[in-house]
């Protein structure tokens, strides 16, 4: 199964809670942090919720 590697490229201030929540879910704290989570529809929602906060490349 394909794996994401998700960076995040911006911070949270100013941000609605629930991006916050979902930066959280997905394991990213700080700038350019980066987590290598499946490719699941699941996660796939979480990052279309933050996808301006973050940076998504499909690894092998």
């Amino acid at each position: 199964m394909a794996q994401l590697k998700i960076t995040q490229v911006r911070g949270l201030v100013g941000t609605k809670q629930n991006q916050r929540d979902s930066m959280r879910t997905l394991g990213l704290h700080k700038i350019r942090q980066t987590v290598v989570r499946p490719d699941a529809p699941e996660v796939r929602g979480l990052v279309n919720t933050v996808r301006h906060l973050v940076t998504v490349e499909e690894v092998d």
